[in-house]
């Protein structure tokens, strides 16, 4: 499989990962079997945290996402009618940063499972493999070629990078993005999260 990235280049030999059982599946936001604890609040998925953090002046929305059983239905209920209008207003400039936040979050807190899976991956692209999203992921354009920008494989390679060269300790907490204003859920600041 290759992966061809939004500035045209390829490249061949990737990782890509979509479902909970694929090899490399842990990788995907929609996996579940990831409990973080933030501020005292449970939250079953990484993409359950991402799609509240969307939405840090609406702690009653932010519950009711983090309250659903699936990621997808975490998914669905932060893209209800009339909800996207409500979401941060610099959303497309911190999405990033709030997603890198979550995935080492995930890092940390589960760093017995996923640090060994990422380090095993060696230096070869991860890609997330999607349906449609252009975006986080790459789309199939023929059975051999995923094509987008691939933004959720990228953020796992820098983390990857991260684990290799960084001592373990650092991953025992992780701070709030420095550059995220209002940084809430559940109507209080998100502070740093530690490994228990």
């Amino acid at each position: 499989m290759r992966w061809i990235a939004d500035d045209g280049t390829v490249h061949d030999n990737v990782i890509h990962f979509q479902k909970a059982t694929d090899e490399y599946g842990d990788l995907a936001n929609m996996t579940g079997g990831f409990l973080l604890r933030v501020e005292k609040v449970a939250v079953r998925t990484p993409e359950a945290l991402f799609q509240a953090c969307r939405f840090p002046h609406e702690p009653d929305w932010q519950r009711e996402i983090l309250d659903q059983n699936s990621p997808m239905m975490c998914k669905r209920v932060a893209d209800k009618v009339g909800r996207k209008e409500h979401a941060r207003p610099d959303w497309p400039q911190v999405n990033l940063a709030i997603m890198r936040w979550v995935l080492r979050v995930k890092l940390c807190l589960h760093f017995e499972r996923i640090g060994p899976l990422i380090r095993g991956t060696g230096d070869r692209m991860l890609v997330e493999r999607s349906a449609k999203d252009k975006y986080w992921g790459a789309v199939e354009t023929d059975a051999e070629t995923l094509e987008g920008a691939n933004h959720l494989g990228r953020l796992w390679m820098v983390l990857r990078e991260e684990v290799r060269t960084q001592p373990a300790a650092t991953f025992l907490a992780v701070e709030p993005p420095a550059d995220v204003p209002d940084f809430k859920l559940c109507g209080k600041p998100i502070g740093l999260v530690r490994r228990p």
